[in-house]
């Protein structure tokens, strides 16, 4: 019972919406995966005064939990590819929901750390397997839809991790804010065995790559805690050099262990194929793009006088636009429409919402439907790109797809919250304002290489005629 995917009840298994089940299982994980994200933030100034910390300690609390996520996720998802998606996705949510009680009653922050890094391997074990999941159980002509329906339950996540961990803090303090994942990882681990299918397709891992995760965590780690130190931690320069020197030599490592390696973790002939590699730097551009405005938005408001809640209710217009157009754009935009295209028309989008942030005072009133029109573009954009990247990835390695692809939204998010903190940290001479725009532009920029992959990446069909080949 422990090693073996159990089948779906036949009443559920045979209908013909089966597949819609499936979906609505993973969402779980999608949405806790973001929630947590965000949530966590709203506990720093909770565990500063309650275990005497500081602002540099305390974030560690996300940190450790970001470095786990982004270093653990292609190696769940290579797992998952050889053992069964499905058995590995509920023991992700099994690890992810004791972890999360662990954290709720750790009594000191370097427990609390420690039992995030666990979290964030249960994380990685969900996440890696959630693209995957949906890719092999929606049929192809509705997977951009379910795809869509995904990202819409991150940005759900997303949008009420605020408000939920404000209310939670403020009310029932700071240990409820991981203590809410428990009853609802519960659920989802008995929605998951009787509603996830089983795993048709495996790839058989004669040995695993421990060599290649190492150098991957390196590359990966040292990457991130480079422009975090760059952007204002108290770190000499020659460490942070040092940081991205390690960050470069472990990733020249990685790829020649990987072409030299028998089992190797991650099959870099999937990198040639342009729908993929495009499509991963879209992904990564993307996230970018929909993390940056998260951290810029709270200091501007904020400095101009703004309340914490008015610039969240601010925020939200960007999380609801991206649901809005992730559940709705399929039915809006001609079903003609390829999926290269729709990359193209989305990236179009927030292009011009990043342009409009570039130049536009930053006031309420401008920022709300600036940020609505980044989230409709973003919401088009990303369940086309990732079904573009998953049908040019055969059904065998969909495990290690998905977790490339939730890798590239994690280094995303990450850099959108390091380079803008980096370009306020570097014209904190001129202001709030001077930086907001260096910001803005850092972000049109980003933009540019999302319209780029677009353009250059193959449509969906002549991908899938790539991958049969």
């Amino acid at each position: 019972m422990l090693t073996t995917e159990r089948a779906r009840p036949d009443g559920i298994r045979t209908r013909p919406n089966a597949w819609r089940f499936a979906v609505a299982a993973v969402c779980f994980g999608a949405f806790m995966g973001q929630l947590d994200a965000s949530i966590v933030t709203l506990t720093y100034g909770s565990l500063r005064t309650e275990f005497h910390a500081s602002l540099a300690a305390v974030e560690w609390v996300s940190l450790a939990y970001l470095l786990t996520l982004v270093a653990l996720l292609v190696p769940a998802g290579r797992l998952a590819d050889a053992h069964g998606r499905k058995l590995m996705y509920l023991y992700g949510f099994a690890v992810f929901t004791l972890a999360s009680a662990a954290c709720g009653v750790a009594p000191s922050l370097v427990m609390l750390v420690v039992c995030r890094v666990v979290q964030a391997a249960g994380a990685a074990m969900m996440q890696a397997n959630s693209v995957a999941l949906v890719a092999t159980s929606a049929p192809r002509a509705r997977m951009r839809r379910a795809l869509g329906v995904q990202a819409a339950a991150q940005a759900l996540g997303l949008a009420l991790g605020p408000t939920v961990g404000g209310a939670l803090v403020s009310t029932l303090g700071w240990r409820w804010v991981f203590g809410v994942n428990v009853p609802i990882g519960l659920i989802a681990l008995v929605g998951g065995h009787y509603l996830l299918p089983r795993t048709r397709a495996r790839t058989r891992v004669a040995r695993f790559d421990w060599a290649g995760l190492g150098l991957l965590a390196v590359a990966t780690t040292s990457a991130l805690l480079g422009v975090s130190a760059a952007s204002g931690l108290p770190v000499p320069a020659w460490a942070v050099a040092l940081l991205f020197a390690v960050a470069a030599g472990a990733g020249w490592g990685f790829v020649r262990r990987q072409r030299l390696a028998a089992a190797p973790l991650l099959n870099l002939d999937l990198l040639r194929v342009p729908a993929v590699a495009f499509g991963l730097a879209g992904a990564l551009s993307g996230y970018l793009v929909l993390f940056g405005p998260l951290v810029l938005v709270p200091v501007v408001m904020t400095a101009q006088g703004s309340s914490d809640l008015a610039a969240g209710a601010v925020l939200t217009a960007l999380p609801a636009g991206f649901a809005l157009a992730a559940t709705g754009g399929d039915r809006l935009l001609p079903h003609s429409l390829t999926d290269a295209k729709r990359c193209l028309v989305g990236a179009g989008v927030f292009s011009l919402a990043m342009a409009a942030l570039a130049v536009a005072p930053l006031t309420t009133a401008a920022l709300v439907p600036i940020l609505a029109m980044a989230g409709l573009g973003l919401g088009t954009f990303t369940p086309a790109n990732n079904t573009m990247i998953m049908e040019a990835i055969p059904a065998h390695s969909s495990g290690t797809g998905g977790g490339l692809v939730n890798m590239t939204r994690g280094l995303g998010t990450a850099l959108g919250v390091a380079l803008v903190t980096l370009a306020l940290h570097l014209a904190a001479g001129g202001g709030t304002a001077a930086g907001a725009r260096w910001s803005a532009l850092i972000l049109v920029g980003v933009s540019a290489v999302a319209v780029a992959s677009a353009r250059l990446g193959p449509d969906s069909d002549r991908a899938a005629t790539q991958r049969a080949r």
